[in-house]
């Protein structure tokens, strides 16, 4: 007989509107100009998402469920945890490999799920909990940025950023992060991180600008988000999308373009903007990261690398990190 799932709600009910209008009059009123690429996952962004991750150039996704598939059962091993706490859940997926090691190993008794989207996440945990009886299950609506302090405590803890999602922040967004991770986290507890890998920039660009112009249409969503939200009168189709790769910071760089002068109000941020033709808005970067790289990250925010998995093409990691 399976549990009901626990949900903890940490999100006040205006939580959304309220960052939103920060973060569009933050981003945009600097340079270069920027909107967070969490406001791409609306109900239509989280489609397209869903849709990227099954184009044939997208590889990350494919990548990254290969290493699960081939080596869940050592990385539950090698964690040994009891609660596994994944951040920036959303359908759980891939994680249902790693729950499925966890089950055949007898070691699971705890699974929380953490993430902004209330509907995805007290689905997911729902099914969840049907397909593991008797796994408590807790999941939390919950920003992973402002809320670690409240993830589920006791047992010994892995918690799972997959996804290669930490590349979308920056450098010292990274090390906030990952230091704050790392300061709620007990000894021996752990860290199961996701992190593309570099590789050649043909296949860098293919990935974020297939050929069915899926990638573009999510990002260009972004404009329709601050429409719906805040008011405001973007025209999306004025805007071209540039993606690039940026080889100094070994990141993929996603921008829209103004194709023509324009002045855009928004009023629920209390900004109206004047864009030139050829002004970018960047809406998300994607670093990639070499495994050195990744190791030194984590070892200064106070974790020790225990293992490394890659897929066979070397496309992309699953770190281990402990807590000493």
């Amino acid at each position: 007989m399976s549990q009901e799932p626990q949900v903890c709600v940490l999100l006040e009910p205006d939580w959304a509107s309220g960052s939103l209008a920060a973060d569009v009059r933050r981003g945009l009123s600097s340079y270069p100009r920027t909107l967070p690429p969490r406001w791409l996952y609306d109900d239509r962004g989280s489609a397209l998402f869903d849709e990227i991750t099954r184009l044939p150039e997208y590889y990350p996704f494919a990548a990254e469920r290969s290493i699960l598939e081939a080596h869940a059962e050592e990385i539950v091993t090698a964690s040994g945890a009891t609660s596994l706490i994944e951040l920036g859940s959303g359908t759980s997926e891939k994680t249902r490999l790693l729950l499925d090691a966890f089950t055949s190993a007898g070691q699971l008794q705890r699974f929380a799920p953490v993430d902004v989207a209330e509907g995805t996440l007290r689905q997911a945990a729902a099914d969840i909990a049907a397909r593991h009886p008797g796994l408590e299950v807790v999941a939390v609506v919950g920003d992973f940025t402002l809320h670690l302090a409240h993830l589920p405590a006791g047992g010994r803890r892995m918690v799972a950023f997959l996804g290669g999602t930490i590349g979308n922040l920056y450098r010292e967004e990274r090390a906030a992060f990952l230091g704050a991770l790392a300061d709620v986290l007990e000894p021996g507890d752990s860290l199961l991180l996701g992190t593309d890998l570099v590789k050649s920039a043909d296949r860098l660009i293919a990935a974020y600008d297939d050929s069915q112009g899926v990638t573009e249409a999510f990002i260009r969503n972004s404009l329709v988000v601050v429409n719906r939200e805040l008011g405001a009168d973007f025209d999306p189709d004025s805007f071209s999308y540039v993606p690039f790769w940026d080889p100094h910071m070994e990141r993929m760089d996603l921008r829209l373009r103004a194709e023509v002068p324009q002045r855009v109000a928004i009023p629920g941020a209390d900004l109206v903007l004047d864009l030139a033709m050829g002004e970018e808005i960047r809406i998300e970067i994607s670093t990639k990261f070499r495994v050195s790289r990744i190791a030194a990250e984590l070892e200064a925010a106070g974790l020790d690398v225990a293992r490394v998995w890659t897929d066979e093409a070397g496309d992309f990691a699953l770190t281990l990190a402990v807590k000493g």
